[in-house]
C-alpha cells in the first residue's frame, strides 16, 4: 500500500501540473492527486493566497533573529544536525536551515551558489514558509498536518516553486510532545527519493534524542522568548527561480512551544533590516539586506571589510598600506574609492564611504563581528555555526590577511579553552583543522573513555601524524 506522505517512484511533473492547473481553475474533484495535497490546495486558496507571487513575511530584523536564534532550544542540537546533514551537503549540492514552528527558517548553510538559487524564491533567513503564508510546500504542510510529507513539483501551491521538490518531518519536544520544528530537504527530483524521507526521520530522532539528554542533564532549558505571532502579510514580492538545474536543499525549521498571550511585536519588513556585509567563507563579500544582495568585487569586498572593521576610520595611506603594502598606491585606491561609491549609489543602498579619513557612513553588520561577538557571550556553539570559513578566502590584502588571522585564532582559542567536548569535535571536522593536530588531541582528552568517538579521533591523529612526517618526493 502506497504512503500517502510519500511521493510516488513514478512521480511525473507533466501530470501534476495539468492536475494543478484544473484545481485551481475551479474543478473540484482531480484525479491523479493525493487527497492531502488536494485538501492543502484547498486550505490554500481559502486563504485567498496569490498562485503567482511569493510573499513568505518577514517579523523579526536582523538583530532580533541573530538573538531569538541563540536563545532557541534547537540550537542545543545543531551539532547532531551539523553531522547527519549539513556536513554532507557540499558534497551532495544541499543547503541546510533551521528555524521555528511558525515556518520561519532561521538558520541556512550550504553551497552559496545553491543558496543564492533559492534566494530568488525567498528561501531566505527570517521568511516565514508556513502554508498560510506560501501554500502547500513541505515544510509548511508538515507543521500543519504534524507528519513527515513530500511534495513534488507542481504539488506546491505556489508556482515559482513548482520547479523545486521537497520532504520534511516535524520535530517534537521529546518531554511535553509540542512542535519545535521542522527538517526539510528542498531541492530537485532527488529530494523527494524513496530514501529520504526515512534518512529524515532517523536525523529527526537523532535530535530528539539530544535534547532529551539535555533535557535530563540540566534543570531547565534555557530561558528564551514565546514564538512570534505572525502578523498581516507585508506586500507582495514576485520571484522567479531558474526553471532549470535546480539545486537540492535541506531546511530545518524549528520553534519553542508556544506560548498564550504573547504580545505580538510590531512587524517590520526586511527592507528597513540593517545592512549586512557576509565575507566568512566566501571569496568575495555579499552586501545584502533581507532577501536582495549585491555580490562584489574582490577590491571592494576588501575595502568596505577594512572599513567595517575599523569603524573609526583610516587614512588613505593607512587604508592603501592594509590593501596594496607597497608605496605609490594612494593614487590606486582613490581611483578604487571612485568606483565603489558609484557602485554603492546605483545598488542603492544607502552605504556612503565618507572621506578624511575614509568611514562608513550608515549602519554595516560584518559576519565576522558577529562571530566575536558570540565568542565573547560564551555561547560557542552558536558561534561555531556562524561561523562559515575564513574571511575573504583568497585575498592576500595585508589588512585582510591580518583580520582573518584574528577571527580564526579566536575561534580556535576560544573552543581549545572552553569549548564542549562535542562543540570541539565539530570544529575539529572542518577544513580549517584537518591537519590541527593540537586540536585532535584535545578533543581525544576531552571525550570520554566510553565513547565510541574516541576511535575515529585516534585515527586521524594517527593519519596526522603519518602523513606529516611522509618524506615529500
Amino acid at each position: 500500500m502506497a504512503n500517502p506522505y510519500s511521493v510516488a517512484p513514478s512521480h511525473e511533473r507533466r501530470s501534476d501540473e495539468l492536475a494543478y492547473e484544473s484545481r485551481l481553475a475551479g474543478e473540484l474533484f482531480v484525479p491523479g492527486v493525493r487527497q492531502l495535497v488536494e485538501e492543502s490546495w484547498q486550505r490554500s486558496l481559502e486563504l485567498h493566497l496569490d498562485p503567482d507571487r511569493i510573499d513568505p513575511g518577514f517579523d523579526l530584523d536582523d538583530r532580533e533573529l541573530r538573538e531569538y536564534r541563540q536563545e532557541h532550544p534547537l540550537a542545543l542540537v545543531l551539532p547532531v544536525i551539523h553531522r547527519l546533514l549539513i556536513q554532507h551537503t557540499f558534497e551532495t549540492g544541499l543547503i541546510i536551515a533551521v528555524g521555528d514552528q511558525a515556518g520561519r527558517l532561521l538558520w541556512i548553510d550550504g553551497d552559496r551558489d545553491l543558496r543564492r538559487k533559492a534566494e530568488s524564491m525567498l528561501f531566505v533567513e527570517g521568511a516565514n514558509w508556513s502554508e498560510t503564508n506560501v501554500g502547500t510546500s513541505a515544510p509548511g504542510t508538515a507543521l500543519a498536518l504534524d507528519h513527515g510529507i513530500q511534495i513534488g513539483g507542481a504539488e506546491h501551491f505556489n508556482r515559482i516553486v513548482h520547479p523545486w521538490s521537497c520532504t520534511a518531518v516535524p520535530v517534537h519536544d521529546p518531554s511535553s510532545g509540542s512542535i519545535l520544528g521542522v527538517v526539510d530537504i528542498t531541492g530537485g527530483d532527488n529530494a523527494v527519493s524513496p530514501t529520504t524521507l526515512p534518512l529524515l526521520e532517523a536525523a529527526v530522532a537523532a535530535a530528539e534524542a539530544e535534547l532529551r539528554i539535555h533535557q535530563l542533564t540540566q534543570p531547565r532549558l534555557p530561558a528564551r522568548r514565546a514564538a512570534v505571532v505572525i502578523g498581516p502579510s507585508a506586500p507582495h514580492t514576485t520571484a522567479t527561480p531558474e526553471a532549470s538545474g535546480m539545486p537540492t536543499t535541506i531546511t530545518v525549521t524549528t520553534a519553542p512551544p508556544p506560548q498564550n498571550n504573547s504580545p505580538a511585536p510590531k512587524q517590520r519588513s526586511r527592507a528597513v533590516d540593517a545592512l549586512q556585509l557576509s565575507v566568512l567563507g566566501r571569496e568575495l563579500g555579499r552586501l545584502g539586506r533581507g532577501e536582495s544582495s549585491l555580490e562584489l568585487s574582490v577590491r571592494h569586498s576588501e575595502i568596505l571589510t577594512l572599513l567595517a572593521w575599523n569603524r573609526h576610520g583610516l587614512t588613505a595611506e593607512q587604508l592603501a598600506h592594509k590593501l596594496y603594502s607597497t608605496e605609490n598606491s594612494v593614487a590606486t585606491l582613490r581611483a578604487e574609492m571612485v568606483r565603489l561609491r558609484a557602485v554603492l549609489a546605483q545598488a542603492d543602498t544607502g552605504l556612503e564611504v565618507a572621506s578624511r579619513p575614509y568611514r562608513l557612513s550608515g549602519e554595516l553588520e560584518l559576519d565576522a563581528h558577529s562571530v566575536l561577538a558570540f565568542l565573547e557571550r560564551g555561547a560557542h556553539r552558536v558561534a561555531l555555526g556562524a561561523y562559515s570559513g575564513p574571511v575573504l578566502l583568497g585575498s592576500s590584502a595585508p589588512g585582510i590577511v591580518d583580520i582573518r588571522t584574528e577571527v580564526s585564532s579566536s575561534i580556535r582559542e576560544a573552543l581549545l579553552t572552553d569549548g564542549s567536548a562535542d562543540v570541539l569535535l565539530e570544529y575539529a571536522r572542518t577544513d580549517e583543522c584537518a591537519y590541527d593536530r593540537e586540536v585532535w588531541v584535545q578533543c581525544l582528552q576531552r571525550l570520554s573513555a566510553r565513547s565510541p568517538k574516541r576511535a575515529s579521533v585516534v585515527a586521524r591523529i594517527e593519519r596526522i601524524d603519518r602523513e606529516l612526517s611522509a618524506p615529500r618526493a
